[in-house]
């Protein structure tokens, strides 16, 4: 079912005749930092998300309430709509499953562009396990017929400083690789200006990072050095990761996607920095230093 809340009067009869970008994972960091540049933008959006009342009250929005694996629900959903943002699943082994639900209702919704988060490096052979399933989902994509645009984010610059456990360490078997993380808003950023013009990033993918590859002993130090919590790398084996991560009693599906983030980076598979995110958005990539040292994001 599709909430539809009412229209502003000023521009109305423009917003009800163009068509609604839809935005998927609107209660999220990544999909709720794109609803806002699209609200900011003034751009018509349908927000799909599974809880309607955790979805954000925007101007010009109107909500939609379906899972990825419902096709039904999801082809209901994307009705009218020719442009969508896919923002990747939850992690969990039927994610590949509910992707291709989801591909396969909006080919069915007569979806025109498919703009999907994808994963830096995406392969069927790629060294962090979790970048697999997002290959057979561009896989999937490109069979679907629907034009699309994939952005492969590299790991979140935002997500690094919490890598450190209550003792300060991040321990992983990253060696001395290198990672070219991207924050968020930098993701969002991109990911609406191809929203907000997508017939010339159709059959692009874009592989996002920020400015500098940096290992996480460099990174450790950041940390230290800019917020004064005391920070440092321990190199593993990866009999001491997973030894390290039992006791949260995960799956293992689960562990070996946490243990595969850092041997992807000893593998030097998420090193390469691209000026991909400074091509769609005309502005350089934030850099880990800049945004710990203004203490927030963006959103």
């Amino acid at each position: 079912m599709i909430n539809r809340p009412s229209l502003p009067r000023t521009g109305t009869a423009r917003l009800r005749s163009a068509s609604p970008i839809a935005v998927t994972g609107a209660t999220g960091q990544l999909g709720g930092r794109v609803a806002r540049r699209l609200e900011a933008a003034d751009r018509a959006q349908r927000l799909i998300v599974r809880d309607a009342s955790r979805a954000p009250v925007l101007r010009n929005a109107e909500v939609a309430v379906a899972e990825y694996a419902d096709r039904a629900a999801v082809t209901e959903a994307l009705r009218g709509v020719d442009t969508v943002l896919m923002v990747s699943g939850h992690e969990d082994p039927g994610r590949v499953a509910a992707h291709t639900a989801f591909v396969d209702a909006a080919a069915e919704a007569g979806v025109a562009h498919l703009v999907y988060i994808s994963f830096y490096g995406a392969s069927p052979s790629a060294t962090f396990t979790l970048a697999r399933d997002h290959a057979a989902t561009e896989q999937h994509i490109r069979a679907s017929g629907l034009a699309y645009t994939f952005l492969r984010d590299n790991l979140y610059a935002d997500f690094l400083p919490l890598l450190a456990g209550p003792d300060g360490v991040i321990r992983g078997p990253a060696s001395d690789g290198r990672v070219a993380a991207v924050t968020q808003d930098d993701i969002a950023d991109a990911a609406t200006a191809v929203l907000r013009n997508p017939g010339p990033h159709a059959g692009h993918t874009y592989s996002l990072t920020g400015p500098q590859a940096l290992n996480l002993s460099e990174i450790a130090e950041l940390i230290t050095r800019i917020t004064g919590r005391e920070t440092r790398y321990h190199h593993e084996t990866l009999d001491e990761a997973k030894a390290s991560r039992a006791a949260y009693d995960a799956p293992d599906w689960q562990q070996e996607a946490w243990i595969s983030t850092y041997t992807a980076i000893a593998a030097g598979e998420l090193a390469q920095v691209t000026t991909d995110v400074a091509t769609l958005t005309g502005h350089p990539p934030t850099s880990l230093e800049h945004l710990l040292l203004t203490g927030h994001d963006r959103k």
